[in-house]
C-alpha cells in the first residue's frame, strides 16, 4: 500500500471557517476534474481562530499536486 501524503491550507481570522470550507470545495472540484481516484478532503478546527482544509494524495502523486494547488504545508497521513 503506497504512503499517503496530507496536503494542507491554513486559514486565520474570524472567516476561517467559512473560508477553509469553501476551500474544500474546490478540492473537490479539483479531484473530480483530474479524476484522482482518492478523494478524502475535509476540514478541520485548530482554535476558533485557525482552520485547515486539507486534501490527502497518493505519494506518488504528491509532487505534481503540490505545485499544482501549492498548499502550506503537508504531513504523512495516517488512516
Amino acid at each position: 500500500m503506497e504512503e499517503k501524503i496530507k496536503l494542507i491550507w491554513d486559514f486565520r481570522g474570524p472567516a476561517a471557517q467559512k473560508t477553509a470550507e469553501h476551500h474544500e470545495i474546490h478540492l473537490k472540484d479539483f479531484l473530480q476534474m483530474k479524476k484522482i481516484d482518492l478523494q478524502i478532503t475535509g476540514c478541520e478546527k485548530q482554535t476558533d481562530f485557525h482552520y485547515t482544509a486539507f486534501m490527502v494524495v497518493e505519494k506518488s502523486n504528491m509532487i505534481s499536486l503540490r505545485d499544482a494547488l501549492k498548499p502550506h504545508r503537508g504531513q504523512i497521513y495516517k488512516d
